[in-house]
């Protein structure tokens, strides 16, 4: 006896939502983090290798694609960035983060919107913009780590594990006055000193190392970085006067990178928790993709929207996790190499013409 036939049964698709027509800017801001014009910008940037070498009816849009990253980047939140909102189901979601992401962190898309400051007219415009928080001299950026906790990585899990005892990719990150990130770095496991990132650092070996940035024009970083010319730490031990100036010029001025951190994680709340995917490659694209959008919001001016406004909790993001289980012994930083006496020695002979108003 012949089995009988099976009919086919229709798929079900669900219905996707004209979110570029139907939501006005102010709620595309607050869902996208950007502007009708500027998802249309961002999509641009990728729509010859995100668009589908299909010509069926239910093939997700370019559009689409980077509408459901960009919700999943605002809210950290797969499920909600798929199905809730767009139409797409959940696989199909996670599959187009995962195109439009990759897409998005090519090295030719993310150099058009990080420019790092080398000629002498953009090193005095951003000089001129940092003397106004507090009137220190010859600053062009701010820089320090800060740590995105990522899950548990099959390989090498030891490395990730930060001094708060959680795992993470430790970020560096400098900012401009106008809270515009200059250089973002990355890559590097949780356990990694800052200092050591630095070292390794195009920064050092290839932008200040050659020779890049004009003479007398400076970052400003705390005290876990070497002090050099082109470097500014604060005196550990200032002595009142000049040194104890120096320092508090310098607090308010390198606040700036912190205050800029806070912003990049409020902005994208994907960095606030915990990212759940592997390999930690992708989790370094979504870093790096997020501190591109960033600047394409300052560029456009637009607002990080206020906590009421939002779907995520609306916690004070500092630089590191306030929050985050803490060990009951934390463990010692490596040693750092001792600080050649050359940045020291400049940063007295910078203090002394800055800062001593004797003279």
């Amino acid at each position: 006896m012949a089995a009988p036939m099976r009919i086919r049964q229709p798929r079900n698709f669900r219905d996707r939502k004209d979110v570029l027509n139907e939501l006005s800017d102010a709620e595309l801001i607050k869902r996208y983090r950007l502007d009708r014009a500027g998802i249309m910008l961002v999509t641009d940037l990728v729509r010859e290798r995100i668009t589908n070498q299909t010509e069926r009816s239910r093939a997700v849009t370019p559009e689409m694609k980077v509408l459901v990253t960009l919700r999943y980047l605002a809210t950290g939140k797969m499920q909600l960035s798929s199905g809730d909102d767009l139409g797409p189901s959940q696989q199909t979601g996670s599959r187009v983060i995962t195109e439009t992401l990759f897409a998005l962190s090519r090295n030719e898309i993310l150099s058009q919107y990080f420019k790092f400051p080398v000629t002498l007219e953009n090193c005095h415009t951003k000089a001129v913009d940092f003397q106004q928080i507090a009137g220190f001299p010859g600053v062009i950026g701010t820089i320090d780590g800060t740590h995105v906790r990522i899950t548990a990585p099959k390989e090498f899990e030891a490395e990730y594990v930060n001094r708060k005892r959680y795992h993470s990719i430790n970020v560096q990150v400098v900012f401009d006055a106008t809270y515009r990130i200059l250089d973002i770095v990355a890559r590097w496991p949780g356990s990694v000193h800052d200092a050591r990132i630095l070292r390794e650092s195009a920064l050092n070996q290839v932008v200040f190392g050659r020779g890049m940035v004009p003479d007398g024009y400076h970052l400003l970083g705390d005290s876990g970085y070497p002090c050099k010319k082109w470097l500014l730490t604060p005196y550990l031990r200032p002595q009142p006067g000049p040194q104890s100036d120096y320092n508090r010029a310098h607090k308010k001025t390198r606040n700036v990178v912190e205050r800029g951190i806070g912003q990049l994680k409020r902005r994208f709340h994907v960095l606030h928790g915990e990212i759940r995917v592997t390999p930690t490659a992708k989790v370094c694209q979504i870093i790096k993709v997020c501190a591109m959008l960033h600047n394409i919001c300052k560029d456009r001016n637009i607002r990080i929207p206020a906590p009421e406004d939002i779907d995520e909790p609306a916690e004070d993001i500092e630089e590191d996790y306030d929050n985050a289980p803490q060990a009951v012994q934390q463990p010692p930083l490596p040693p750092v190499a001792p600080r050649p006496r050359e940045g020291l020695l400049y940063r007295d002979e910078f203090v002394n013409l800055h800062f001593d108003n004797d003279e």
